[in-house]
């Protein structure tokens, strides 16, 4: 951790704190996905911001990319050992989600 991210939160939040980061890890918290699966449970993301934020979730080590060699071209994403530590962040954000709103 260097000094502009020497506050937890702060680190924290660099890293999944954009508006589609959680929500793609979120789903990955099912499994491995195939690419257009995985971008279809994310209604209004679109296919740029898509390929960037798994590329960030990828270099960050939270998610892995898996090319299978085949035509047309396969491609799954899955959590990494680091990705699937923050599932209970991600089902408690959901959770709070879900009941507020029921209030």
């Amino acid at each position: 951790m260097n000094k502009e991210n020497s506050c937890p939160l702060n680190y924290t939040m660099n890293l999944i704190g954009t508006k589609w980061k959680p929500l793609i890890l979120f789903h990955l918290l099912e499994g491995d996905l195939r690419s257009g699966v995985l971008q279809k449970k994310i209604p209004g993301i679109s296919n740029k911001m898509f390929t960037q934020t798994v590329r960030e979730l990828e270099k960050d080590g939270l998610v892995f990319r898996t090319v299978f060699p085949v035509v047309p071209p396969k491609v799954e994403y899955g959590l990494s050992k680091r990705g699937e530590s923050l599932e209970d962040i991600l089902r408690s954000l959901d959770t709070w989600g879900l009941n507020d709103c029921q209030d």
